[in-house]
């Protein structure tokens, strides 16, 4: 599979859902980009289950290829989303 620069991938999505304080549940994407040098850049997307906007981190890591961003994304466990939906609020 060819990747494009600038190309926005989801590379895991998960299936632990996240309910914020006032009872909004979200599904939990890890998505990711490569960068000019070729670096990965990956961060973690909340998308509310009821249709509304998406909250969005910043960049959570820079790995050095997709796989690598892959095996990230596959060992977060969901008290790292707690800390994650306050920096993407």
């Amino acid at each position: 599979m060819e990747t494009i620069h600038g190309i926005t991938e989801t590379i895991h999505e998960y299936s632990f859902r996240f309910q914020a304080d006032e009872g909004t549940l979200y599904a939990i994407l890890a998505r990711g980009e490569m960068r000019d040098d070729g670096m990965w850049e990956g961060w973690l997307e909340f998308q509310p289950l009821d249709g509304g906007q998406p909250l969005r981190t910043g960049r959570e890591t820079t790995q050095p290829n997709r796989d690598a961003l892959a095996y990230w994304a596959s060992g977060l466990e969901p008290i790292y989303f707690e800390g994650a939906f306050e920096r993407a609020g």
